[in-house]
């Protein structure tokens, strides 16, 4: 993993481990800044430390990219997440990461939608790059691991120190199932990359969706970062049904292809209704976001339609 990020990888049992790691970084009374649009554990450790006075939490818009800018000279931890879950808005990786930053501020990028293959923040600038290999590097649903890649020897020692205080060390048979996969991560990628693409033009064109978010469209409001900033766009997309929760719960309750389940970035197809979590009441209640996985684009079409066609009212 450090070879793919061209930097030094630590590797924990969790992404959420990888991640409370970097918060382990900071001083008391730090600033730390996350997107509008995060993922729940992050903001969910965020608020917890706010609540115990370790911290103070601002958040931005994803695409405020001169807010972010901004945000660099004062914040401690800048967290920024390269797609972001689920409304898949596209971070200014490249300008944020160039700014010039408050002395000894972390600038974080989870990276766990792009992969390696599709992004690398370190080039960029970034202090560290985390991955949940629970998800795209493992690819197979069977593992719990996280990875933090650094460029430089200090940030890497703490990181290897806050693991080790904290008991986070992978297991052996985790790190071999994330070795397996990311041999073939390339391969995979390249397929779910493909057929998203499928998906997310043929949802643009259905008759029941009214908005469909895919970076590689070219309706998507960060396209054009999306291209600067990334190699591809990655295998999940999401969309709203023309119809409420309970319409878009019908629909992930009659696919049978596609899994309904929570979890993301393996070779099987998953989809949910992210409203549905709590602490994502923000969300468009009909939003579903689906995970693409490598199986045949017409029989996943195929799945996708009928179930929305079936659950109409």
């Amino acid at each position: 993993m450090g070879g793919l990020e061209s930097g030094q990888a630590v590797a924990f049992a969790s992404g959420m481990a990888a991640i409370a790691a970097v918060f382990d970084q900071l001083a008391a009374g730090a600033v730390v800044v996350l997107p509008e649009d995060c993922y729940q554990g992050v903001a969910g450790l965020a608020a917890a430390g706010a609540e115990r006075q370790r911290w103070s939490v601002q958040r931005l818009a994803v695409d405020d990219t001169a807010g972010w800018i901004r945000a660099c000279g004062v914040a401690d931890l800048i967290w920024l997440e390269s797609l972001s879950n689920p409304l898949l808005t596209v971070a200014d990786v490249e300008a944020v990461c160039a700014a010039p930053r408050k002395p000894g501020a972390i600038v974080a990028v989870d990276c766990t939608f792009a992969t390696p293959l599709n992004q690398r923040p370190l080039a960029f600038g970034a202090t560290v790059s985390l991955q949940s290999a629970t998800k795209f590097i493992g690819g197979h649903s069977d593992l719990l691991a996280g990875v933090a890649t650094t460029g430089d020897d200090a940030p890497w020692h703490a990181l290897r120190k806050s693991r080790e205080l904290t008991g986070a060390t992978p297991g052996t048979l985790e790190a071999f199932l994330a070795v397996r996969g990311a041999r073939t991560l390339a391969l995979r990628m390249q397929r779910a990359q493909q057929t998203a693409l499928t998906l997310a033009e043929r949802l643009e064109r259905h008759p029941l969706v009214t908005r469909v978010r895919y970076p590689g469209l070219p309706s998507h409001p960060t396209h054009a970062t999306a291209k600067r900033v990334l190699k591809s766009f990655g295998s999940v997309i999401s969309f709203d049904l023309l119809g409420g929760a309970e319409f878009a719960d019908r629909v992930c309750r009659h696919v049978r292809l596609i899994r309904h389940a929570t979890s993301l970035g393996g070779v099987e197809s998953t989809m949910e209704r992210r409203a549905a979590v709590p602490g994502q009441g923000h969300l468009p209640p009909s939003l579903l976001r689906i995970s693409v996985g490598i199986e045949d684009a017409d029989d996943l079409w195929n799945d996708l339609d009928s179930s929305i066609r079936w659950a109409a009212p």
